[in-house]
């Protein structure tokens, strides 16, 4: 289950990348735009201001999510694997949501033979920081003695392509593909567990009681502690994030 505010805590970095992945879609006057895994739909209306006469889609799986959802665009609640428009449409976002599934490689295959119009763009981004010590310590403790049983299964190693992966899969269109490593300055208690807590952590949380919820937690708070020490100035907490913004051929 996703937690809107938690998630919400650090919207400004949460969504930088976002307007950087927009940013980069040539499109001038889209008819139809669709934002795949649009979480609570607060960045699904900012695609309403770039582009004020398209017709505006934002899908996502979470009921939760969904209940925040401004005014300002069509909501949908709905598996993004499970979409299906009626017919082509000429804008296609999905932001941070592919590292969750695990077939989204053969999903973006399909969106833009099928689903995106003659000429339109498909635009994504996802993390690209599993090997980064915020999951490589988290797997460990996943497969640590104490969590194996109930949390083992739960590891993901390497969810997401590199740049070039991407480029390769998506050949047939005239494709950017970029990474970039943020430095963000998080504040407040255990700043790292709040964030991982409200993405990546995500799936133990909801397998635990909340006993062991707050056993799991106090685990992961000590070795993200140590992973990224407090500063006075905050926690800084690089972040690499993977880009593709992909135009079909007409």
């Amino acid at each position: 289950m996703w937690e809107p505010t938690l998630y919400g805590r650090y919207a400004d970095q949460r969504s930088r990348p976002f307007f950087e992945l927009v940013a980069r879609i040539g499109a001038q006057d889209p008819r139809t735009v669709v934002d795949l895994g649009c979480g609570t739909g607060e960045l699904t209306v900012q695609l309403a201001h770039r582009w004020p006469d398209a017709d505006l889609t934002g899908v996502d799986s979470s009921p939760e999510m969904l209940a925040k959802a401004p005014a300002g665009a069509r909501f949908e609640l709905l598996d993004a694997r499970a979409w299906k428009p009626a017919e082509p449409v000429d804008v296609i976002v999905s932001n941070a949501l592919l590292q969750w599934i695990p077939e989204h490689r053969d999903l973006l295959t399909r969106w833009v033979a099928e689903d995106l119009a003659p000429g339109g763009w498909l635009a994504f981004q996802v993390p690209g920081n599993f090997d980064f010590p915020s999951h490589v310590l988290i797997r460990d403790l996943c497969q640590s003695a104490a969590w194996r049983d109930d949390l083992g299964d739960l590891v993901r190693h390497a969810p997401v392509g590199d740049p070039v992966e991407y480029l390769d899969l998506l050949a047939n269109c005239a494709v950017d593909a970029w990474e970039t490593t943020y430095v963000h300055l998080l504040q407040g208690e255990d700043a790292v567990l709040t964030w991982v807590r409200a993405t990546a952590l995500r799936p133990m949380l909801a397998r635990l009681t909340p006993d062991r919820q707050a056993e799991f937690l106090a685990d992961a708070a000590r070795l993200l502690g140590e992973a990224y020490p407090r500063r006075a100035y905050g926690t800084p907490f690089p972040f690499r994030r993977i880009f593709v913004v992909a135009r079909k051929e007409s």
